[in-house]
């Protein structure tokens, strides 16, 4: 596992910029993010303290992770407690941190398209089709078999 900080090396700036869809843009002169760890200058300062501070920052991230796991089959807020684990890594490594960016960039486009007329018109005539669909098959029951119940209660 590298978990060496992108700034030891001097760290490439990429001369072009990510939009929120994930678009390149060039030109624009809003500050991107390096990556790269994000502990303090006197952290990074000593290799032993750094590499202490990088378990540290794992364990933790792991910790919060595995809870969100946990929670998925579990009343909780599981996704979310997983993505802020993530956050958590990404403060020091940079797979963390890319693998952000591109959920990011899969959310903004889903919830970009989710919003497209088009696709909310289709998904609005698919629902009221199924309540239909529904609404006639209990309508059939209810017809041939009455407000019986399945299962017998003798009081």
């Amino acid at each position: 596992m590298n978990a060496e900080s992108d700034e030891r090396d001097g760290g490439a700036v990429p001369a072009k910029l990510l939009s929120a869809a994930g678009d390149v843009t060039e030109g624009v002169t809003k500050e991107v993010r390096k990556l790269g760890s994000r502990a303090p200058g006197f952290i990074k300062a000593s290799r032993a303290l750094h590499l202490s501070w990088q378990v540290g920052v794992f364990v933790v991230g792991l910790a919060v992770v595995v809870a969100g796991i946990i929670m998925l089959p579990l009343p909780g807020p599981g996704w979310l407690v997983i993505f802020g684990g993530m956050a958590i890594w990404a403060t020091e490594f940079v797979w963390a941190q890319l693998v952000l960016r591109w959920t990011r960039r899969k959310v903004t486009e889903a919830a970009q398209r989710a919003l497209d007329p088009k696709v909310r018109r289709r998904n609005i005539i698919l629902t009221v089709t199924g309540l239909v669909i529904i609404v006639v098959l209990v309508g059939i029951y209810v017809w041939k078999f009455g407000v019986i119940m399945p299962w017998k209660i003798h009081e």
